[in-house]
């Protein structure tokens, strides 16, 4: 997984509108500036102007042989995939829509932390680059987003979806994210949904290009921790930024139960361990509703 060499290619990429798009949060990415990201996986970086599914796409190419980290970045990805095969749709360059692809060496019981691994990444570049905006996860694969003044009310600001893909050379991993940037709270999907303009942040202060090069900064971090192994000290990353941890939750299972009680722990495997009925029950999967207090 990690390598040195750092190459960047592009398509259909085109300057037109981009006074328009500056004023709204929606510039074009500045494809020269993502050629050389920091960091010990040698990030290769391809952004193309549409794809269906950034993820789909970099599946089909893990199949045929594409390296480790292959970055795939669509300006305008027209049927997004979620969890539970949900799709989603935003307007062009209103949001921050990429897939990595990795061949890790670690052992198939760590696979689980990716997604968590890669909120950490989002949500550390997004407050490192964004201050005034509250930024937490939210267990397995959400990140939140509130306006400092009002940090009770966040919103769903980032999804992630990791998928096992087997391929010719063996298993890979493809992780895609979409982060919403610039868009308003009338092209929001659901009432739930936050942006980055919705949490405060000024149109001429989204920058996409520098969200993506810190988040790639931050998770070729992180994998390396992850690779070696050092699992309590994620977990421990993790827990301390997770807003579901000590929250009142509803989970809903994959076969169709519902858990209610406290989100005590995330354990070493990556699931959420919540507190019901006087006992601890471990989740491995299931939507996470937090519950407001009465």
């Amino acid at each position: 997984m990690v390598g040195e060499s750092r190459v960047l290619r592009t398509a259909g990429h085109g300057g037109k509108g981009r006074a328009v798009t500056e004023q709204e949060g929606r510039a074009p990415l500045r494809v020269e500036a993502l050629g050389d990201v920091p960091g010990a996986v040698g990030w290769r970086v391809e952004v193309v102007e549409t794809s269906p599914s950034t993820n789909a796409d970099l599946a089909a190419r893990a199949r045929d042989g594409a390296a480790s980290g292959t970055v795939l970045v669509a300006e305008h990805q027209t049927a997004g995939r979620g969890r539970i095969d949900r799709t989603f749709h935003t307007p062009p360059r209103s949001a921050l829509t990429f897939s990595v692809l990795l061949r890790p060496s670690a052992p198939a019981q760590q696979w689980p932390w990716l997604p968590l691994v890669t909120g950490l990444a989002a949500r550390s570049a997004l407050a490192r680059q964004h201050p005034a905006v509250d930024v937490s996860l939210k267990w397995p694969n959400d990140v939140l987003v509130a306006p400092a003044a009002h940090p009770d009310e966040p919103g769903k600001v980032a999804g992630i979806l990791a998928e096992r893909i087997e391929t010719p050379a063996g298993p890979a991993a493809v992780i895609g994210i979409g982060i919403n940037t610039a868009t308003t709270r009338e092209e929001l999907p659901v009432p739930t949904a936050a942006s980055l303009r919705t949490a405060g942040v000024p149109a001429a202060a989204i920058d996409r290009t520098v969200l993506l090069r810190e988040v790639l900064t931050d998770l070729s971090a992180l994998l390396v921790r992850w690779e070696r192994g050092d699992l309590a000290d994620l977990r421990t990353s993790y827990a301390a930024a997770c807003a579901t941890v000590g929250r009142r939750v509803r989970v809903e299972l994959p076969q169709g139960d519902a858990l209610v009680g406290d989100a005590v722990d995330v354990d070493g495997a990556g699931c959420l361990v919540v507190e019901a009925g006087g006992r601890r029950h471990t989740v491995g999967a299931g939507d996470v509703i937090h519950v407001r207090p009465a």
